[in-house]
């Protein structure tokens, strides 16, 4: 184990990063912070062609909002000198040539007759396993393009050397450009850092975690009321097992405990049930004042309604939330019109009549609301989903009473008025 411990998030904004990426920058934050040591996020932007406007911002907003902050900020589009400094080494050293514009690395052969070329290996990360390749099976490779970028290979190996990287933290697709990455490093006289590749995230059918299976930014799982804390822990959860069958913990938590030797060898299955579940629980553990807040700024419909009302009815829908988009679905039909209800000529002679068992309440709180609720049942023959039908255009949803005792008296007659 290196004794400063500096890690590197690297994406390029090619597009958004999903979820199985975030969880690549998750997994180096972790075990930079249990070290204390330095996370470095580094734009890996000299893919010219592939640049998607806007994509770096979604990069930082992404982190900013896990609270993932990086120690240091470095684009590589800014170090082209150390690059192009680094290829003339090459040149010079007889270890690269020129070819049509660009500059390929040579790949050692082993040329004297009968011998095999250099076996090129290392022992990774995860699974403490040697990883081996020939490099007879390695064709030489462009380090620089025409239009004078450095290939992803180049800039790879020549920034984690600059920044003194000790861990090279990333997905399992990786391993193949280790052998290439390795060579670079022995052709500069350079040692290479600990290489740490993470198993693929996978649907439930066993194949690459995609969008079909929910492999979304996490700003859209934001912004469809997941909390960060809840989608922190899931991914964390996503091929690490620090032991025992606790589940639930805090960022603080899974600092102190991460540790590599825990990260799983087989791919871990995303599974968007478990995260609801988890969000729900991370829901439950909210104080009352700090749902209200969330959902505030979550949901952008219950602008409307009186902050005192708002603040007696979240802590009732609470336990019935997944998401805080949840919240809208719950509480926004006790303020919709009625008429949008489309209710039935039998139903608006219900409500009518279910107006005039309401008046009757005069202390209006639960247990009398809910004993005229009850008797209207029996006098209609009926059931408490048409009460709900009548009041919420649904068949269910928040305790009926409760929620008619926040709203008031005059409010609750004032619906039933013109159905």
């Amino acid at each position: 184990m290196a004794d400063n411990i500096r890690v590197r998030f690297p994406p390029s904004p090619t597009g958004i990063p999903h979820i199985g990426n975030t969880r690549t920058a998750l997994f180096n934050y972790l075990f930079a912070k249990h070290h204390k040591g330095a996370f470095i996020l580094r734009i890996e932007d000299t893919d010219r062609a592939r640049l998607v406007p806007g994509a770096e911002e979604k990069i930082k907003e992404i982190l900013k909002w896990l609270g993932l902050t990086w120690d240091e900020f470095y684009k590589q589009s800014e170090r082209l000198p150390l690059y192009k400094e680094a290829v003339e080494e090459l040149l010079k050293k007889g270890l690269a040539r020129k070819d049509e514009g660009a500059v390929r690395f040579i790949i050692p052969k082993g040329l004297p007759a009968g011998r095999q070329g250099e076996t090129v290996s290392w022992k990774d990360g995860v699974g403490d396993k040697e990883i081996s390749f020939k490099s007879e099976d390695l064709e030489d490779f462009v380090i620089l393009k025409s239009d004078g970028f450095p290939t992803y290979h180049l800039a790879n190996v020549v920034d984690d050397h600059d920044m003194k990287i000790s861990h090279v933290i990333r997905g399992d697709e990786w391993i193949s450009s280790v052998p290439k990455h390795i060579l670079l490093y022995k052709a500069f006289g350079w040692e290479h850092p600990a290489f740490v590749h993470l198993p693929v995230i996978v649907g439930s059918d066993k194949a690459k975690l995609s969008k079909r299976h929910g492999a979304e930014s996490v700003l859209e799982y934001r912004d469809r009321g997941y909390l960060k804390e809840a989608l922190l822990n899931f991914m964390a959860l996503l091929g690490w097992n620090p032991g025992g069958d606790k589940e639930i913990m805090s960022m603080d938590e899974m600092i102190k405990l991460f540790d590599l030797k825990d990260v799983n060898t087989a791919s871990p299955m995303f599974d968007v049930k478990k995260l609801d579940w988890m969000n729900g629980m991370y829901i439950r553990q909210l104080k009352a004042d700090e749902l209200v807040s969330s959902i505030k700024y979550q949901v952008l419909s219950i602008k409307d309604i009186d902050a005192k009302i708002l603040e007696k009815i979240v802590p009732l829908a609470q336990s019935r939330l997944t998401t805080l988009n949840d919240f809208a679905g719950l509480v926004e039909p006790f303020f919709v019109d009625i008429q949008s209800f489309n209710l039935s000529e039998d139903e608006k002679n219900a409500a009518k009549r279910l107006s005039d068992c309401l008046k009757k309440v005069e202390n209006w709180n639960i247990e009398n609301i809910l004993s005229a609720l009850q008797t209207f049942c029996q006098e209609e023959k009926a059931n408490m989903k048409l009460v709900y039908r009548i009041l919420t255009g649904k068949n269910q949803g928040l305790p009926l009473s409760d929620t008619l005792a926040i709203l008031g008296r005059d409010q609750t007659l004032t619906r039933l008025k013109n159905p």
